[in-house]
């Protein structure tokens, strides 16, 4: 108790960085665990749905099916960070915002993982654009430039080390049931899914906040889209 009274109090969003990020996201989890752990149970099932099917049926299908799974998790993610309330219109915006945005990310990953974040880093916040500002698709997508725009390391760098938290855990998990049955493990892997991948969908959220905060600031300092502010 002693030394966790000794801890620093955490930095605002501005100048969070993604380590606190991370520890933010772990502490929104527990605050909210209930409704958070319902964010990874429609993303663990389209994953074991489609861990065995060939790659052109997976292309079909993760773009379509997938991203209406994963945008709406995103959508639940956004609302627990939020603490906003149910709204038809926008959150059904927010969902095509979301699908529209993960579309490329599949295609993106068969060259390689980081090209399909960076793009997801990019545009992905015109889900919470959409929710928590109100704005048109067509704006939510220009205003999520212009936030990815103010700290892109940031948003990258949180995404990277999210998934890689999240990964890490799940390669644990199997070295430790190594040896058992498939359909253990099958289970176990099941089960990982439901309970890490909200990290990811809370952590994105927060990062909107982050974005938020950083593009305000620098509003502040006379500098939008990289340019000095004319005068009057």
């Amino acid at each position: 108790m002693a030394a966790r009274a000794t801890l620093p109090p955490p930095l605002p969003p501005e100048r969070r960085t993604v380590g606190q990020l991370v520890a933010e996201t772990i502490r929104l989890y527990g605050d909210r665990f209930g409704r958070a752990l319902l964010l990874g149970v429609a993303p663990a099932v389209l994953a074991l749905t489609l861990g065995g099917v060939d790659r052109s049926l997976w292309l079909l299908l993760m773009p379509t099916v997938g991203g209406v799974v994963l945008s709406a998790s995103y959508v639940g993610a956004v609302a627990i960070a939020a603490g906003v309330r149910f709204d038809r219109r926008r959150w059904g915006l927010a969902l095509v915002a979301g699908v529209l945005a993960f579309a490329p990310f599949p295609f993106l990953i068969l060259l390689f993982i980081l090209p399909g974040l960076a793009w997801l880093a990019l545009v992905g916040l015109a889900v919470p654009v959409v929710m928590l500002e109100d704005r048109p698709l067509r704006a939510a997508f220009g205003r999520a430039i212009t936030l990815a725009r103010a700290d892109f390391v940031h948003v990258l760098g949180s995404l990277a080390t999210l998934g890689i938290v999240i990964l890490l855990t799940q390669t644990m998990l199997v070295v430790l049931l190594h040896g058992q049955g498939d359909q253990t493990l099958r289970i176990a892997a099941f089960l990982a899914f439901i309970v890490l991948w909200p990290l990811m969908f809370l952590g994105a959220a927060l990062v909107y906040f982050d974005q938020a905060a950083r593009a305000a600031a620098a509003s502040a300092r006379g500098v939008t889209d990289g340019r000095p502010r004319t005068p009057g």
